[in-house]
């Protein structure tokens, strides 16, 4: 691997040697990472929060669905925009602008009196966040040049993902133990105000000298466009595919052709279709929204089975989740360095064959027994996806100018953000589907037909159906509940795997040419 980046990945060909990172630039890494943890950590806090505040706020169905929702709606709407503004006014200055509205925005949610407040508070949420994700991981590829100095920062960067992740049921659970739920948005308040004093001194200010103003029609029809797709795919995921639950995605491909269409013709276009050109950023792009496609499906109903099946609560979940979160924290921290010996091609599908014999692990867990072939999948599953989630995103934002890492920072999240609805609505649909069917012909004969519906719906309205019934009937559905939704974990394993599989085939072949720090032709 060569020690700093070729001339094709560089804003002119005049040839430049650049310096090692200083302690300025390992420190502002430090700070960058805190937004990141902070959002993967409100990911999962909220919905060990949802109990608590239906109780309080009592909110309909539809709109705990928002409240639980919009987050994140808004931030995979909302990245590609806020990454070509930030490459526009500044990438500095959109990630501290982003950090006090998200200050402000948590303290409203915080205080929320009314459901529909609360709505209003996490769409302020989701704008914010999706200034605060293509703002760090841009500023990291300025602030790096070298590439094994890079791809360690990435490394970091994604580890303090993982890290928020892991700790979120824990964190979660405890200021829900001694705390009322709107404390849970109120940790977002020593992490901005800590960005917002240290930031300014410690992140350098880097945006594209040849940008012209943000088109704002260009920005309304990239909002539209995965505002529509992710709306249409988690409703699909709700409700199944239906003739009005497609119409919203099928609207989305529509805006998004006239967006595309919109970015050939722009003298200065909102979003530079050609980095698309580039193999290292096309492939790596569509390589982390299958990966996570792969993940996401799979893992929703991880957390489920955990509670629903095994009776552990959602702190115990999390604790229980808790060792495969440090395991993959080491192995992501190992990447850096064998990425130096071993090229992406091999390194990435190798772990994701990895990953393959994780799924394998997941999909031999029995009714509410063998956990421990659960943990070794997760463990393995982590160990395995690293290296395509680390230098994806490394070859994502270093095939770039330096002059467009904002958009191909948001390029890469919306990918992830893609790839997350993407699973939830095709494989969780899947697992929905395989679990309904189980439970319909395996329910006992006496309940009523109300009932069986309730119970074959999802596991929580089983689980609340088992909770009113007399011990003769709670028994045999228990019974049901438990196979059928470890016939859907099992379904979910396996096509992920598959997935995976095919994922890991792609990346072999497609990135073999490609070297870190080098762009692709």
């Amino acid at each position: 691997m060569s020690a700093s980046p070729s001339a094709d990945s560089l804003p002119t060909t005049t040839p430049v040697s650049y310096q090692p990172a200083t302690a300025r630039e390992w420190w502002g890494l430090a700070v960058l990472m805190l937004p990141t943890l902070l959002l993967a950590l409100d990911m999962t806090v909220l919905h060990l929060a949802a109990p608590h505040l239906s109780a309080d706020l009592k909110p309909t169905s539809v709109q705990l669905l928002w409240i639980l929702d919009i987050y994140g709606f808004l931030i995979a709407g909302f990245l590609i925009t806020m990454g070509s503004l930030g490459d526009r006014i500044g990438r500095r200055r959109l990630l501290l602008v982003g950090a006090l509205a998200f200050a402000l925005a948590s303290i409203l949610a915080a205080m929320a009196t009314t459901a529909n407040q609360l709505i209003a508070a996490r769409a302020l949420l989701g704008i914010a966040g999706a200034t605060l994700m293509p703002s760090t991981l841009s500023l990291i590829r300025n602030m790096f040049h070298l590439d094994h100095e890079r791809t360690l920062a990435i490394t970091l960067w994604m580890t303090s993902f993982i890290i928020g992740s892991a700790i979120g049921p824990l964190v979660g659970g405890l200021m829900l133990e001694f705390f009322w739920w709107g404390s849970v948005f109120l940790l977002a308040l020593p992490v901005m105000l800590l960005l917002l004093l240290v930031g300014p001194w410690l992140l350098p200010e880097f945006r594209d000298p040849q940008a012209g103003r943000l088109d704002i029609p260009s920005a309304l029809l990239c909002v539209s466009t995965f505002l529509l797709l992710i709306y249409g795919l988690k409703d699909m995921a709700r409700e199944g595919p239906a003739v009005l639950n497609i119409l919203p995605f099928l609207a989305g491909l529509a805006v998004g052709a006239l967006f595309v269409r919109r970015q050939r013709h722009l003298a200065d276009p909102m979003f530079d279709l050609s980095l698309f050109q580039r193999r290292a950023f096309s492939v790596s792009v569509g390589a982390i929204l299958l990966t996570i496609l792969a993940l996401s499906g799979a893992w929703l109903l991880i957390f489920q089975y955990l509670q629903g099946v095994a009776g552990l609560s959602a702190l115990q979940a999390g604790i229980f989740m808790l060792p495969a979160a440090m395991v993959q924290t080491c192995a992501a921290l190992l990447v850096p360095r064998m990425a130096r010996w071993l090229p992406p091609a091999t390194f990435v599908s190798s772990g994701m064959l990895l990953a393959v014999v994780g799924f394998i692990c997941v999909a031999m867990v029995g009714e509410g027994d063998r956990l421990y072939l659960l943990l070794v999948g997760s463990v393995i599953l982590g160990v395995g996806v690293m290296p395509m989630l680390i230098l994806g995103t490394d070859l994502v934002v270093s095939a770039a100018p330096p002059e467009k890492a904002g958009s191909a920072a948001a390029t890469s999240e919306t990918a992830a953000e893609l790839g997350m609805a993407l699973g939830i609505a095709l494989i969780g649909s899947l697992g929905a589907a395989v679990y309904r069917q189980h439970m319909l012909v395996s329910l006992p004969a006496e309940l009523t037909e109300a009932q069986r519906t309730i119970a074959s719906d999802t596991i929580g309205g089983a689980l609340g159906l088992i909770a009113e019934l007399p011990a003769q009937l709670a028994v045999p559905v228990t019974t049901s509940m438990q196979q059928a939704f470890t016939a859907a974990v099992h379904i979910n394993a396996w096509v992920a795997a598959g997935i995976m599989l095919l994922t890991a085939a792609l990346a072999a072949w497609l990135l073999r040419q490609v070297q870190l720090g080098a762009s692709s032709h």
